[in-house]
């Protein structure tokens, strides 16, 4: 009975070990450590800040076997003007991605969130700022199909930046 027991815990341990392998995250250091590179590597623009630019993008990228980018596609971004930073911050990740089981390809789908922290109390002309950004925003779609397959979707990148009023 005891060796029973003793092959039953030997066995699950080492599929949870395996289990674990299986499911780490792709990125060098875990989520917080990809969250913290993306903040601190995408610097925005002049125009984006002074313009109260917001908007989300979704990004689609291969990786090859040593974790180097190797295509980069924009699924959709509310705003064109925000995605040049985002692939700049993305091309500078190259060789921190983990590829599962050995693969010689992987994607990944990303999201990224860029919004402003709002002041405590709003003003007209803020509120004007926010209005001409959000009308005269070029949207950039995917109108294509693109074969998901074996895609990675990443948890989303959230980047604030702070105005002067």
């Amino acid at each position: 009975m005891k060796k029973i027991l003793l092959i039953a815990v030997i066995s699950l341990t080492c599929f949870y070990a395996k289990a674990q392998e299986e499911l780490a995250f792709p990125f060098q250091g875990g989520k917080e450590v990809m969250s913290k590179f993306f903040k601190d590597s995408l610097v925005l623009s002049d125009q984006i800040v002074s313009h109260k630019t917001t908007g989300t993008a979704i990004f689609k990228f291969t990786a090859d076997e040593k974790g180097s980018i190797k295509k980069i596609i924009i699924y959709y971004a509310d705003d064109i003007t925000i995605t040049p930073p985002i692939i700049e911050a993305l091309k500078k990740s190259d060789r921190k991605w983990i590829i599962p089981d050995h693969e010689k390809f992987h994607d990944f789908i990303i999201p990224f969130s860029i919004r402003f922290t709002p002041p405590a109390t709003g003003s007209p002309a803020l509120q004007k700022a926010v209005y001409t950004a959000y009308s005269k925003r070029k949207a950039v779609v995917s109108f294509d199909q693109v074969p998901l397959d074996m895609a990675t979707l990443l948890p989303a990148v959230s980047i604030s930046y702070d105005i002067t009023p």
